[in-house]
């Protein structure tokens, strides 16, 4: 009784937190990077999977919880302490009964999570035709100025209009079944049907029917998946956080397993069945796949032993022009594996996976210095095994792995909580320059798993709820050549960020963070080409403020400096945003300012944009940049977007390049999206 009396008394305390959240400010709070390192499309989805799918706290494991990125070590721990002392939550309100867990990270932690157990005893038709978290997206975008491509009258021209339209159905429940499907049309690509061109309606399609916990079936999805086993080695599906300005969860993967694939990514998935059975504390996954890929066909055998080959996989997505189109569905990659992990009372767990894939055509990169070591033919395999294990507040973690072609790759890594306040990470890394995983994605300082070596450190210190602190320090060496780097080459980054919230409605940051890396220059007279050493500089000083429900406001200073040889190059952004939210209304605007003397000094920053959308542009040049974005709430089921947004450049007579240049000094975007949620 008095636990249910204590749960009344946290539940006032909380009611006024809601469950919404702003997906872009989440995201900006812990990854904040001022560059194209982050897969951004992935983040948004990873973090859009949480939330249109709460985790389950009751059924939930340690790699469940961390794969979030918001508790501590600590809290983890404690979080499953409390569990099997109590045992299940009745409330998500009992949260704040946990020990070392705050009402910031509470908040946080609410969007994603439920406690929800209802035993639905109809026929699984009835539960998704009466299920109410379901939703049909429909969206539309354009530029209101008309490219370069869609001017032209050759082979080279866009063959669709320059609108964009997307659409996702989805209706799932937490636990038990998830029913989905994705449509989409780039800007530039043909609305058609036209099965000599594979034009079938909208250029990309994605559907997936998963089920959850059906007797020994822990998951089974039929059409589009996804998969993350280990560290991210062979199976790393979906955001991998990297390094950021949160320093410690980061560095670790998790293995969440079998999940639906949403995104219109058009690459990166399995597309086929896959299952997971469990046995007590041993869980058995296995799949199928055969996906249909883009890739430009080749027959030069100057270079090569193939007769027809595919130089490499297109991930882009894009099918505007004559070319794209000929690249489209070029090569069929069937793929089948395993994973097995067995855990013992959330402390320890051991696993393995494997992955073979074939092409239906060979891959052939055109040789160069530096990708002689690049996967060549029609099939491989990798294999990994892992493990992790959990004692209190500390996790070490770890996988090793190997490629056909004898190539290895290995993580390690550490996460403690040395006292309440203070956490520590710390992993190691080694990627072999002929280790070959294509669907990998495991902690690094490049974007694939190849060619890389690493120690990282980082720690977080909270001394009182006012004030955190978070910094890292990353080593990393590249034994063998890269793009437009003629030599082995290392480097280092750091990053420091020191937080001070005087009050919930105010929030400041400063951060700091320095690159150093070495790139290939060559000598006055073009003859040799030789290391240097390039410094890049971010400094960001941030302030989030509100007033009441209905005004938030954010104002930012963000800038760079970029250096090499004997050379250094600016860059600076100065923004205001303004949010009103009132009635059934949200508006959201920003007025921003920037300079930066080349490419190296562009400034990525989030926006607000439409749900489950994002954006992250790069302001790069002399200008101005603006954008408005309105929700209204029609009635609990229709909900609608809009938003207009625009840069206006000072310093030059046209906008991007290509087939994507824009005559004049102003670029502008409208987007329109509704969303409608049918009542069960």
């Amino acid at each position: 009784m008095r636990r249910f009396c204590f749960i009344a008394l946290l539940l006032i305390t909380v009611l006024a937190w809601g469950q919404d959240i702003d997906l872009e400010e989440f995201a900006e709070k812990r990854f904040q990077i001022q560059d194209e390192d982050i897969s951004y499309e992935d983040l948004y989805e990873s973090l859009l999977l949480f939330y249109t799918n709460p985790l389950n706290l009751n059924k939930a494991s340690k790699a469940d919880l961390a794969s979030l990125y918001i508790l501590t070590p600590a809290q983890v721990n404690s979080f499953f302490q409390y569990r099997e002392d109590v045992g299940k939550l009745i409330s998500l309100y009992e949260l704040q009964a946990i020990p070392d867990f705050d009402v910031p990270t509470i908040r946080d932690l609410l969007p994603f999570v439920t406690v929800t157990e209802v035993l639905d005893s109809r026929p699984l038709v009835k539960r998704i035709l009466n299920e109410e978290n379901n939703y049909l997206l429909l969206r539309y975008s354009t530029t209101v100025q008309q490219p370069e491509g869609y001017q032209r009258e050759d082979d080279s021209e866009y063959t669709g209009d320059r609108n964009t339209l997307y659409g996702r159905f989805r209706v799932s429940h937490s636990d038990d079944f998830s029913l989905g499907m994705t449509f989409e049309k780039d800007a530039g690509e043909q609305l058609a049907i036209d099965p000599s061109e594979q034009q079938y309606g909208f250029d990309f399609y994605s559907y997936h029917f998963a089920l959850q916990n059906k007797g020994k079936f822990k998951t089974l999805v039929l059409g589009d998946y996804q998969m993350q086993f280990g560290q991210g080695l062979v199976f790393g599906a979906g955001f991998g956080a990297g390094k950021g300005a949160e320093t410690i969860n980061t560095i670790k993967r998790n293995s969440t397993g079998v999940k639906p694939y949403t995104s219109v990514l058009e690459s990166g998935f399995f597309r086929g069945a896959a299952a997971t059975l469990k046995f007590g504390s041993l869980e058995v996954t296995s799949f199928g796949s055969y996906l249909a890929q883009d890739g430009n066909l080749q027959n030069d055998t100057t270079y090569s032993d193939f007769e027809e080959f595919v130089n490499a996989i297109q991930q882009t997505g894009y099918h505007r022009t004559a070319n794209e189109l000929g690249s489209k569905n070029t090569i069929n990659e069937l793929s089948t594996g395993m994973a097995v992990e067995y855990n013992i009372k959330h402390q320890f767990s051991i696993g393995a996976t494997g992955l073979y894939s074939h092409y239906s055509r060979p891959l052939q990169k055109k040789p160069n210095n530096y990708n002689q070591y690049e996967f060549s033919g029609d099939e491989n395999f990798i294999g990994s095994v892992y493990s992790n294990f959990n004692y209190q507040n500390l996790m070490i973690f770890g996988e090793v792995a190997r490629s056909q072609s004898g190539g290895m790759g290995a993580v390690s890594g550490i996460l403690l909580s040395l006292t309440p306040k203070l956490d520590f990470s710390w992993s190691f890394r080694h990627y072999d320059k002929d280790f070959h995983s294509y669907y990998g994605n495991a902690f690094g300082e490049g974007t694939r798993v190849i060619n890389e070596r690493g120690t990282y450190w980082g720690i977080a210190y909270r001394p009182s709820r006012k004030y955190q602190f978070s910094a890292y320090f990353d080593k990393f060496t590249f034994p063998w050549l890269r793009f437009r780097v003629d030599a082995p080459s290392s480097g280092f980054e750091y990053l420091g960020r020191f937080t001070y919230k005087p009050t919930r409605s105010i929030t400041i940051y400063a951060q700091f963070r320095q690159e150093n890396k070495e790139l290939s220059v060559g000598s006055e007279d073009g003859s040799l080409s030789q290391l240097t050493e390039t410094v890049k500089r971010n400094y960001i000083v941030n302030l989030d403020y509100a007033i009441g429900r209905a005004f938030s406001f954010k104002s930012r200073i963000q800038g760079s400096s970029y250096s090499q040889v004997d050379q250094t190059t600016h860059g600076l952004a100065i923004l205001q945003d303004v949010n009103v939210s009132f009635w059934k209304m949200k508006l959201s605007t920003r007025f921003a300012l920037f300079d930066t003397d080349d490419y190296n000094n562009r400034q990525y920053i989030y926006e607000k944009d439409v749900l489950y959308a994002f954006s992250i542009p790069a302001y790069n040049g002399i200008g101005t940049r603006t954008y408005f974005l309105a929700q209204y709430n029609v009635n609990r089921s229709l909900t609608l977007w809009a938003r207009y947004s625009m840069f206006d450049y000072t310093n030059q007579d046209s906008v991007g390049s290509g087939l994507n240049e824009i005559q004049g000094s102003l670029r502008s975007d409208v987007k329109l999206m509704l969303r409608y949620k049918f009542r069960g």
